[in-house]
């Protein structure tokens, strides 16, 4: 990847088609696969990374609605474009939940051509520095168990494994989350 400059700046209106055109497919060789044990006197869940026999191909799962949710000013909605062409490069969407001080990052999508350009955790960091000052003291990253590459991401950058949720994807994917404290 050669070095190129982008902004990030508030997400708009007019970015949420850009946004939805961005080709946000990914490939991984591992997952996270999940098993369950129940008894009577215990419940145990597991997530195992597993080697997948061959490399695979996969549609992460945008959703139009819950990026039109971010724009409302109490929500947070940040697109990268390029410093010298407005392309849009990439967003992130995430939900203030104030009454628990918690924020959400739900969406992280940077376009193919430009990933490993670290834009995905410059977005993160402004939106933790928009956490901060909405005085959210914990910020959770949701993902999907087959999204290997999103799952190691949120762990380079210090986010810890705190849950799951079966039903969290209208496509039925998993949903992991991993949580930090902002200090």
């Amino acid at each position: 990847m050669s070095s190129f400059s982008f902004v990030i700046r508030d997400g708009l209106e007019r970015d949420v088609a850009p946004c939805m055109a961005l080709d946000s497919a990914y490939e991984t060789d591992y997952v996270w696969q999940m098993s369950t044990q129940h008894t009577t006197e215990h419940h145990q869940v597991l997530f195992k990374t597993e080697h997948l026999p061959r490399s695979m191909e996969v549609n992460y799962p945008l959703d139009e609605n819950k990026m039109r949710l971010c724009l409302a000013p109490e929500q947070c909605f940040l697109v990268a474009i390029g410093k010298d062409d407005p392309t849009v490069l990439g967003y992130l969407t995430m939900w203030h939940i104030p009454v628990s001080q918690t924020a959400i990052i739900q969406d992280i999508v940077v376009d193919s051509n430009v990933r490993r350009s670290h834009m995905g955790a410059r977005l993160v960091n402004i939106a933790k520095r928009w956490a901060k000052e909405h005085q959210v003291t914990y910020l959770q990253l949701v993902t999907q168990t087959k999204n290997y590459p999103s799952i190691v991401f949120a762990q380079n950058l210090g986010f810890s494994f705190c849950g799951y949720n079966d039903q969290h994807f209208t496509n039925q994917d998993i949903a992991v989350f991993f949580g930090q404290i902002l200090r």
